[in-house]
C-alpha cells in the first residue's frame, strides 16, 4: 500500500499524466478541483503532496507548477525529492513526557520555550526514554558512548548532571530525568 499521496488540484491533463506513472513516483495520486477545496484543509494525513498552479493559502506541502511544458522527469524527481524531504521532517520530532524533541535540529521543546541539546544529550534521552526500567550508569557509558570500561569514570554522571541543570535552568524541571538506586529513568 502507498502511504504517500500526490493530490493535484485543479489541472485534469497534469493528474492524467501523473496518474498512468503513479508506480514509478511510488504514491497514490488523486485530483481536486477548486470546488474540493474544504476537502484539501482536512486532510490528515501527513504525508501528501499537492501540485498546484497557484498557491493554495493555509495548506502544507505544495508545490507550484506554473512553468509549462513541464520536463516529466524534472517534475517526477522533484516530486520525489518533496517526498523524502517530508519523511524526513515527519520522522524527527519524538515526543517525550511533556516535550516535544526535534532530533534534526537537536532542540527540544515545550510550549514557546527551546532548549538546544548536544548529539549525545539527544541520544541519552531517546536511549532513557525507550527503556522500560531504570538504566544504569555502565549501560549508559556502553550504549550511548559506546565503551566500556572497567575503571572509574564520571562522564556519564558528569553529563547527565549537566543536561538536568540545563532542563532545569530553562523549563524550571527537576524531575524529568531522575536518578534511583538501579540507575537513571525519565519520568
Amino acid at each position: 500500500m502507498k502511504n504517500q499521496s500526490l493530490i493535484i488540484y485543479d489541472n485534469n491533463i497534469l493528474y492524467d499524466v501523473l496518474f498512468e506513472i503513479s508506480d514509478e513516483l511510488n504514491c497514490s495520486v488523486s485530483k481536486f478541483l477548486k470546488k474540493d477545496f474544504l476537502k484539501i484543509s482536512s486532510i490528515k494525513n501527513l504525508n501528501y503532496l499537492i501540485l498546484t498552479k497557484k498557491e493554495i493559502p493555509n495548506i502544507k506541502n505544495q508545490i507550484l507548477i506554473n512553468n509549462f511544458p513541464i520536463n516529466i522527469f524534472k517534475l517526477a524527481e522533484k516530486i520525489n525529492a518533496e517526498f523524502l524531504r517530508l519523511k524526513f521532517n515527519n520522522q524527527s520530532d519524538i515526543k517525550i513526557g511533556n516535550y516535544v524533541f526535534d532530533i534534526n535540529s537537536r532542540e527540544m521543546k515545550n510550549e514557546a520555550l527551546n532548549l538546544k541539546l548536544t548529539e549525545k544529550e539527544i541520544s541519552s534521552i531517546i536511549y532513557l526514554s525507550n527503556a522500560k526500567k531504570p538504566i544504569k550508569v555502565n549501560e549508559l557509558q556502553l550504549n550511548v558512548w559506546g565503551y566500556h570500561s572497567n575503571l572509574e569514570t564520571h562522564t556519564v554522571e558528569t553529563h547527565i548532571y549537566r543536561l538536568r541543570k540545563k532542563i532545569l535552568n530553562k523549563f524550571n524541571d527537576s524531575n524529568f530525568i531522575f536518578s534511583t538506586a538501579d540507575g537513571y529513568q525519565i519520568k
